[in-house]
């Protein structure tokens, strides 16, 4: 098994699934952080201490792997996390993710991530639990491809008209509204790499916010910001297909706090 696959194979089996901060000292170095949200939780024993929280509000969490590609010291990962809650009444839940990471050679160093908890919120506000995506059949066995700098620059300019075509947005895989929320985006990226024609990115979009986030009061216009990651497909010169997930719910924080 290729050495970087394998330290992911263990940061979701035996440590997120399983919720085992022991292992954490082999597989991720000292200085390891996380970038989520616009947050940065690190380094190793603070992440460990700020996800042990969030892992003991799902015990019996599971971890459930759609895709993986892997690169020049990058790889990244789609996922579902799946559990009960357990602060509500055990109201269950699956919500999807995409995490970029880098490595040392030995270990994780950093991960670029983003979580679709605004699903997570409406199903655990009553909501019936979300399917779970199609599981990758041997996301293990994925081994190192070349970068390909034309697929990256593809994905940097459909980046930048801001429309995601070609691409599925949040839960829009289940027939949901996933609207687009800006006019006019700009896109600050802070990770993005490919293992041949699949692109991995991570950034921050920043425009106007074009309605569609439900409770808040936040008129069309205002200014606004999302954090967003994906991975997708380039064919043809385009985005063939592939997945977003953006941080609606950091958004629709952010848009309500500037109303009060």
């Amino acid at each position: 098994m290729d050495p970087m696959v394998s330290l992911v194979r263990r940061w979701a089996v035996e440590w997120i699934a399983a919720a085992d901060p022991s292992v954490c000292a082999e597989i991720l170095a000292p200085e390891y952080q996380i970038l989520i949200g616009g947050y940065v939780l690190g380094p190793r024993e603070r992440y460990i201490e700020g996800t042990v929280e969030q892992l003991d509000r799902f015990p019996g969490l599971g971890l459930t792997v759609h895709e993986l590609i892997r690169s020049e010291g990058r790889l990244a990962v789609r996922f579902t996390e799946h559990g009960a809650s357990v602060k509500l009444d055990d109201r269950a839940a699956a919500w999807g993710g995409i995490a970029l990471f880098r490595w040392n050679g030995e270990q994780l160093t950093e991960c670029f991530a983003e979580e679709d908890y605004l699903a997570r919120r409406r199903q655990l506000a009553g909501e019936r639990c979300d399917p779970i995506d199609r599981p990758s059949p041997a996301p293990w066995n994925a081994t190192h491809v070349e970068p390909d700098p034309e697929a990256e620059a593809v994905v940097r300019a459909w980046l930048a008209t801001g429309g995601f075509a070609g691409a599925e947005l949040d839960d829009a895989w289940l027939g949901r509204p996933a609207p687009l929320l800006l006019d006019d985006p700009e896109t600050e990226l802070t990770e993005l790499f490919s293992a041949g024609p699949r692109v991995a990115f991570h950034g921050l979009q920043r425009g106007r916010y074009a309605g569609g986030l439900e409770g808040i009061d936040a008129a069309p216009g205002s200014e606004a910001a999302h954090h967003l990651v994906g991975l997708v497909t380039v064919a043809d010169a385009r985005v063939s297909e592939g997945r977003v997930i953006r941080d609606r719910l950091g958004m629709q924080r952010a848009l309500a706090g500037a109303r009060t």
